[in-house]
């Protein structure tokens, strides 16, 4: 017998799904002719999941878990919305992993790497160049942050593949860069909630105990720091405050040991979603100048936009000696990263013997196609002022998440721009994957970090569906902790 259906004013069908945990699938109109074949549908998806088992080995992922925990299966994606093979729509929360930082399908970006594709592919950026990746990095050092107290300027681009390539691509550029300076230091100093990635070097500096206890004995030579956000009900300023004292006892100790302090500028990501006060940041920068350190700034995760700025450093007015971004500047379409640094850091490795050069390098750097997407989603920010609009859209949903911010199960709402945590107080096991199980039956994907529920939407969300979004949220609270 076929189910009741309920239609939402924009005409999209809901109606329940028999597989796993799922409650409600989601069908456009002119799908109806499917609820007729609905043990068909369900069981084209369940293939789909049980292929995937077979198969593939998923990032982060217990496998013992995965069929029970249903996931779901993405065969399209338009705007902030993903469809999966069943014809349900889900709305993109989390800018698929914080990637997609305008929407999916821009037909701007999808021209651009057409156009490329027609020109030129790929060609190895090994002992020759090509037009579109000089131009990316021409317009990369055109938007990179500047600083009124210093004339230091971000003037050298170094391409990689993804954030941790380039983490790791840093920490060997500041090891090198203190031999080459006459005075090796091995020591990395990075933050206590800080993540940087999950290749060797960037797990040294992740700030949980996880890749320590697990990879110990593959792991660099680190340092670690206080973390500027707030515990314990501190306000940012004290938070700043504590977090600098702490550093500065912590170089006295070893700065001279030390080549890097490598941060996220403005809001730990992977660690929680913690925003913190940009004099830390701005301590940072006086304390590694005081110490000889080079400080590289991670803007993998919050870079194009997503905190207010186009870069989060510039909400402290600083220039750092290394830069990294990846992530959204492609707006989502294409893997690519990018290392900037400072003249007095490329110069470092200009010289006549072949051991003065940066032992570094991937097959696929400055891939064409990847350039051709980030180009065209960097004028796509400039041109539509992404972090206006991720001001904006981040002061909406801090304001409908006010009730969320309320609700028993939720120990704090923490927030920059649109890059949102929901930190749940509470000892339910894995909460946070029932909370997103219970969103996703509403038709919003979300992920967490644990116990921390992450939003970052893709700026194309309109303010309706950012009401959607959070009453959603607070639903699935509600039927997650309902007594």
């Amino acid at each position: 017998m076929t189910p009741q259906i309920p239609q939402s004013e924009d005409g999209v069908i809901g109606f329940p799904a028999p597989l796993g945990n799922c409650s409600a699938l989601f069908v456009a109109p002119d799908s109806l002719h499917l609820l007729s074949r609905w043990d068909e549908i369900m069981n084209v998806v369940h293939d789909w999941q049980l292929r995937d088992e077979k198969a593939v080995w998923h990032p982060y992922t217990q496998h013992q878990n995965w069929i029970s925990d249903n996931p779901p299966v993405i065969d399209s994606a338009d705007g902030v919305w993903l469809t999966d093979v069943s014809g349900r729509r889900l709305l993109d929360a989390c800018g698929s992993l914080w990637v997609t930082s305008y929407q999916h399908g821009d037909p701007r970006i999808k021209a651009a790497v057409a156009d490329q594709l027609d020109q030129l592919d790929h060609s190895s950026f090994f002992g020759a160049t090509h037009t579109i990746g000089i131009r990316l990095a021409e317009r990369l050092i055109e938007l990179a942050p500047t600083s009124t107290e210093s004339t230091e300027r971000l003037s050298k681009v170094f391409y990689g593949n993804d954030g941790a390539s380039m983490v790791d691509a840093a920490l060997k550029m500041a090891y090198q860069f203190s031999v080459q300076s006459g005075s090796p230091r091995e020591v990395v100093l990075h933050l206590e909630n800080s993540f940087h990635g999950d290749s060797i070097g960037a797990s040294s500096i992740m700030g949980g105990d996880q890749s320590r206890s697990t990879y110990g004995p593959l792991l660099l030579k680190v340092r670690k720091t206080d973390s500027p956000g707030p515990v314990n009900g501190e306000s940012a300023p004290a938070a700043a405050a504590r977090a600098i004292a702490a550093l500065e006892s912590t170089l006295a100790e070893v700065g001279s040991r030390c080549c890097a302090l490598i941060v996220e500028p403005m809001i730990q990501g992977a660690g929680g979603m913690r925003p913190y006060h940009a004099d830390f940041l701005r301590a940072c920068r006086t304390l590694a100048d005081k110490h000889g350190v080079l400080l590289i700034c991670d803007e993998v995760a919050a870079g194009v936009a997503r905190t207010g700025r186009m870069w989060a450093t510039e909400h402290a007015g600083i220039v750092p000696d290394i830069m990294l971004c990846g992530k959204g500047v492609t707006g989502g379409v294409l893997p690519l990263s990018a290392l900037l640094a400072t003249d007095r850091v490329a110069s470092a490795f200009v010289g006549s013997e072949p051991s003065s050069m940066f032992f570094h390098g991937h097959t696929y750097a400055a891939n064409p196609l990847a350039c051709a997407a980030a180009l065209e989603s960097l004028a796509i920010a400039t041109e539509l002022d992404l972090p206006s609009m991720a001001r904006q859209k981040g002061d909406l949903l801090g304001d409908l998440l006010d009730r969320v911010a309320k609700h028993e199960a939720v120990h704090e709402v923490r927030r920059l721009g649109v890059m949102t945590g929901i930190e749940l107080g509470t000892d339910l096991p894995r909460a946070g994957f029932r909370v997103c199980q219970a969103a996703q039956e509403r038709g919003v994907w979300i992920r967490s970090l644990g116990d921390t529920l992450v939003l970052m939407p893709p700026l194309a969300i309109t303010p309706e569906e950012l009401e959607l979004m959070a009453g959603v949220v607070e639903e699935s609270l509600d039927d997650v902790f309902a007594k």
